[in-house]
């Protein structure tokens, strides 16, 4: 009879033991269910791959600096495409008078007084004839 005890105390001990652990495995379970942590994973995981993704561009981005850089710049462009269809006769128009300005200071205002080789002196300013 002592031996049938023994194995009863031990079955119902090796029971308990693993109702413990169920229930551990529950809890574990029940509280990975939890929104917030359903959302901490979630989180978590998507930062993982922003992550991978990350390095992935920057080394591709090493690797082919100028195909990306144009690429980029198209992009960019390609996106202000309305913006720029719109400003970009005033832009060239003013870009033009600009251009203009700065050549009639570079050239001579009167091309004919170089020409006729008079070089006189320079006429001072005087205040009465000024005004």
């Amino acid at each position: 009879m002592p031996r049938t005890r023994n194995r009863l105390i031990a079955a119902a001990r090796r029971s308990m033991l693993q109702r413990a652990e169920l229930h551990r495995r529950l809890d574990v379970a029940k509280a990975a269910f939890k929104p917030g942590a359903l959302v901490s994973r979630g989180k978590y995981r998507i930062g993982e791959k922003i992550d991978d993704v990350a390095i992935a561009a920057r080394q591709e981005f090493r690797n082919n600096r100028l195909p990306i850089a144009l690429a980029a710049v198209a992009g960019m462009a390609w996106l202000l495409r309305e913006p720029i269809k719109e400003h970009a006769p005033r832009l060239t128009r003013k870009i033009q008078e600009l251009a203009n300005a700065i050549t009639d200071r570079v050239r001579p205002a009167d091309e004919t007084d170089a020409d006729d080789g008079d070089y006189s002196e320079p006429v001072e300013n005087d205040d009465e004839a000024v005004q």
